[in-house]
């Protein structure tokens, strides 16, 4: 037992776990990933030829999900929200549509929006991406049960458990899964738990997009579509819209 693990651990981190293990079916908000470890996982995820080759990333750490006051020096200029990444299909459509709106009241009305977004693409070609045939993906899934152990005094037996990434048509989406391979007994901040074999952690959604799915999402979220461009395959779009005010018609 790690003694010192509780009182290092962030509190919503505690909270989203135990009220994860303590629902049917499981689940893990996908945030929790992003320890150390699981940061340095997710850069070599970006890496591998299965997952947007030659597109580099560099992440800006920075809580997206509420307005952020802009400084007052660029308060009067016109501004561009650039979004390129895909992270928006994470979130289920009205997270989604929660996040656009509230880069509304962070550009204003009359701003611009660049936007990345996935596209559908066949189901073989969406699952590698998710259970890459180097393992870096599912030590990225299981490196989440190490951080549980770690910082909530946990002792989950991670080699009980195996990634699986599976398309879920109805959703549109990606879901990442940690399944108990076998029966198993374990505890979490000194709350017991049992999982049968078989039975999953929802770790993750990736919702994909076709074209006309993508814009209805935008116009939800207050940004009106103005130009699109895509890749030579039709894999990924990128989305530039407007934000534009409220109209009177129903």
């Amino acid at each position: 037992m790690n003694l010192l693990a509780p009182s290092r651990a962030d509190p919503a981190f505690r909270a989203d776990v135990l009220a994860g293990f303590r629902m049917r079916p499981r689940a893990i908000p996908a945030r929790w990933f992003y320890d150390l470890r699981g940061s340095q996982l997710f850069e070599q995820i970006t890496e591998l030829p299965e997952y947007f080759p030659k597109l580099s990333i560099l992440p800006l750490e920075a809580d997206f999900m509420h307005p952020i006051e802009p400084p007052p020096e660029i308060a009067r200029l016109a501004k561009l929200g650039f979004f390129p990444g895909s992270t928006i299909g994470n979130m289920v459509p009205r997270t989604a549509v929660n996040l656009l709106r509230a880069m509304v009241e962070t550009l204003g009305i009359g701003a611009m929006l660049l936007i990345g977004i996935d596209r559908i693409k066949d189901v073989d070609t969406l699952v590698r991406a998710y259970d890459d045939a180097a393992g870096v993906t599912a030590a990225f899934n299981l490196n989440l049960l190490e951080r549980i152990n770690r910082e909530l005094d946990a002792d989950l037996p991670v080699s009980a458990f195996r990634h699986r990434a599976v398309w879920n048509d109805a959703f549109a989406r990606i879901e990442m899964h940690l399944e108990a391979v076998r029966d198993i007994a374990f505890s979490i901040d000194g709350e017991a738990f049992t999982m049968a074999a078989g039975e999953t952690i929802h770790t993750e959604n990736s919702h994909k997009y076709g074209p006309r799915d993508a814009r209805l999402l935008l116009r939800a979220g207050a940004w009106t579509p103005v130009a699109e461009w895509t890749d030579a395959d039709d894999r990924f779009a990128l989305i530039l819209a407007e934000a534009q005010p409220p109209g009177t018609a129903p």
